[in-house]
Order: C-alpha cells, then sequence, then structure tokens
C-alpha cells in the first residue's frame, strides 16, 4: 500500500449494545484517522438466528433471574439509543446490511468497495470462500480466547471456567476452518480468582480494539508477521450450557 494512501477498513459485527458495542466505543475514540479509513459497518442478527432462539438460548444459559437483569440492561441501552449503528451514524460511516455476508449481492458490493482489510468483531456466521477472497489483505478476526486451545463460542466463559488466570484476546488471519488462521497479535486481560464474566468481557472487549488498532497499524506498514498455530493441541467449545452455567458459578465466578 503506498505511503500516502489509508488502510481500507470493512468492519462485520453482530448487534449487542452491551459488550461488543465496548469494542466499537473504544475503537471509534482511539484509531489513527490519518492512517485508516474506514468505509463500512455490516452489523448482523446476534448468533444469526431469530430472536426467540436467541433469546432461549440465553434463558438456559444465564437463568431466570440473570436472564431479567441482561434484558433490563438491554431495554435501558436501547432507550438510551445506544447502538453500534448509532456509534456508525455517528462516525459517518456507512452501514451495509445484509442476512448474510456469504450472500453473493453482499460480496459484490464489497469487492466494489475495494477494502483492504475486512474485520470480524463477533460476527455470528462462518465466511466462505467468497468473502474471505473479497479484501485486498484477506480477512482478520479479533477472538477473545487463546488460539488453538479455546476455539468456538464463548471463549471468556470457557478460560474462565477451567481456571485460566488470564483472558487472552487473538487476532488471527481467517480461513476456511473456525479460529484456525495465523496470528496477527495477542493481549491477556487478567482473571480475578472470584469474578464475574460480565467484567472480564467487557474488559476483553476493550482490550481487543487496542489491539486490533496495532494489528492495522502493522498491516498498513507492511510490518505484519502472522505467526501460524500448531493444530495439534487445538479444542473448541460450544455456546455453554446451563450445567456449564453451574460449574462456572461452583468455581466462585459468576456471570453477571
Amino acid at each position: 500500500m503506498p505511503p500516502t494512501s489509508k488502510l481500507r477498513i470493512h468492519f462485520v459485527t453482530e448487534d449487542d449494545p452491551l459488550y461488543v458495542i465496548k469494542f466499537f466505543e473504544t475503537f471509534f475514540a482511539c484509531y489513527p484517522r490519518d492512517t485508516f479509513h474506514i468505509i463500512g459497518i455490516s452489523i448482523q442478527k446476534p448468533f444469526n438466528e431469530a430472536k426467540v432462539a436467541t433469546a432461549r438460548r440465553i434463558l438456559s444459559f444465564y437463568g431466570i433471574l440473570d436472564f431479567a437483569r441482561l434484558t433490563s440492561r438491554v431495554t435501558f441501552q436501547k432507550l438510551r439509543k445506544r447502538s453500534i449503528s448509532r456509534l456508525a451514524r455517528e462516525e459517518g460511516i456507512a452501514l451495509v446490511p445484509t442476512r448474510s455476508v456469504n450472500d453473493p449481492a453482499f460480496v459484490r458490493r464489497i469487492r466494489l468497495s475495494e477494502p483492504d482489510v475486512i474485520v470480524s468483531v463477533a460476527a455470528p456466521e462462518i465466511f466462505k470462500d467468497d468473502i474471505l477472497g473479497s479484501a485486498r489483505l484477506g480477512c482478520i478476526n479479533v477472538h477473545s480466547g487463546r488460539l488453538p486451545a479455546y476455539r468456538g463460542m464463548m471463549p471468556t466463559f470457557w478460560q474462565m471456567r477451567f481456571g485460566e488466570s488470564h483472558a487472552t484476546v487473538t487476532a488471527h488471519e481467517m480461513n476456511a476452518a473456525i479460529d484456525s488462521g495465523a496470528v496477527l497479535g495477542t493481549r491477556e486481560y487478567p482473571i480475578r480468582e472470584h469474578d464475574s464474566l460480565d467484567r472480564v468481557i467487557n474488559g476483553t472487549k476493550r482490550q481487543a480494539a487496542c489491539l486490533i488498532i496495532g494489528v492495522l497499524k502493522e498491516l498498513a506498514s507492511g510490518t505484519s508477521r502472522a505467526q501460524p498455530l500448531d493444530m495439534k493441541s487445538a479444542s473448541y467449545y460450544p455456546f455453554p450450557s446451563r450445567v456449564d452455567a453451574r460449574s462456572f458459578r461452583e468455581r466462585g465466578h459468576r456471570l453477571l
């Protein structure tokens, strides 16, 4: 990339007014506007599923009391009209809607916008070959877990569940296999002996924003050095169940 040009970035994320929004609040407050040009953002439904299905999933995991508390927080944020889409509009960033990042029409639109890089922040679906190949420098993902040990969903939860002393936030290249691309950078966030998932997720989202800024600066300057993963030690974790949440609490942690 010529030294006088800006890195053209497109974000793909999910509509989350509680946690993922913390990433964008931090990123928009700190990113170098003389180096980065955010050309668009696509915001999808959480888990890329119907609201009823998401509500059932969250209720099963959190339980009735924490589910009610979480719902009240979401309602409060909506009353405040705080959302990722509003942050984007305040920044003058184009909203590029899509039901699927793998939809051919969406891929064509992205190609026409000529991004240098696509950044996935909690994007709710697997990127297939067409979208992976639509940006000049490819796609990168920010994952709130150490790779390849904590591939999959809710890595912050699983790191706390298994007694890690810190949560590792990882920026990595995206390829056809989930959470298996070469690592571009990491940051750590401490986990207390008795902690809350809420606190650690908030902290890792802010750390993730700072990490991505650094990684994108290296991509822009041509100094990025990707480190391939050794998949021999890989593990994959699904969205945690009610039983997993019980084990989590037995360690002395809280969800909220």
